[in-house]
């Protein structure tokens, strides 16, 4: 280990972020236990339930977030008040744009969430004497471009089927991304109703059931509950997904 970085469990480090499920994947992988001090001394943690507005388009950012539990979708909203599901962000994805003056999106907790916030001034003050910390939200910044891109090929080329498989397995990937691409089941609530799925999509909310059940016939997945999905075949989830 590099002398810059301290265990997790080193008695320097706070308590709230030795108990941080997020902070080796999310922003705070990079900071050793001193930075974490500095850091923790202007974050606190956030609940919000399903539902709640985190940020709204327009809005002036005073403060950043890190998702450590729950999911957050991105909305936009078009001028005769039309809304769009545009992204999800899971534990531990960074909440906001890096040095932004306005939300190009409205944040709006999908589920349960809790959030650890630090005010806009900080962190921008950490960002620019720490090549590290803004090498890491570079890295995310562009990952989340990434992943636009592929939903674009998605809603433009996919079939109804391709498009509902791989948004089960995103949501798969991110909730277990320890796990390959193989057998094992996971089970997981689903974020969004099946009306903000067709929207996310594109499709119709018959659609979208028509082809859950088209998945739970051919043994991929199980349907526990109207939100609770279970992965039986990871890698036909995979292959469907196109």
């Amino acid at each position: 280990m590099s002398a810059g970085r301290q265990d997790v469990h080193n008695s320097n480090v706070p308590a709230l972020c030795q108990s941080c499920e997020a902070r080796h994947n999310g922003m705070c992988g990079v900071l050793n236990a001193d930075e974490l001090l500095a850091f923790a001394k202007h974050t606190r943690v956030v609940r919000h339930g399903a539902g709640e507005e985190l940020l709204s388009e327009g809005a002036s950012i005073t403060a950043y977030s890190n998702v450590m539990r729950g999911v957050v979708k991105l909305i936009k909203t078009l001028a005769d008040g039309r809304r769009q599901i545009v992204g999800l962000q899971f534990a531990p994805d960074f909440v906001g744009r890096l040095y932004a003056d306005e939300s190009a999106v409205t944040a709006e907790a999908a589920s349960d969430v809790e959030l650890c916030r630090i005010s806009k001034r900080a962190l921008e003050r950490m960002v620019a004497s720490n090549p590290m910390l803004e090498g890491r939200l570079l890295k995310q910044a562009l990952r989340d471009v990434d992943e636009a891109r592929e939903w674009m090929v998605a809603l433009g080329r996919k079939t109804a089927s391709e498009k509902l498989a791989s948004f089960l397995g995103q949501i798969g990937r991110y909730l277990d991304p320890m796990v390959a691409q193989d057998d094992r089941t996971l089970a997981f609530e689903l974020p969004l109703t099946r009306a903000e799925i067709a929207d996310f999509l594109g499709l119709t909310i018959g659609t979208v059931s028509r082809e859950l059940s088209r998945l739970k016939r051919d043994g991929i997945i199980e349907i526990r509950s109207r939100r609770k999905i279970e992965i039986i075949d990871r890698q036909r989830l995979q292959q469907r997904s196109g």
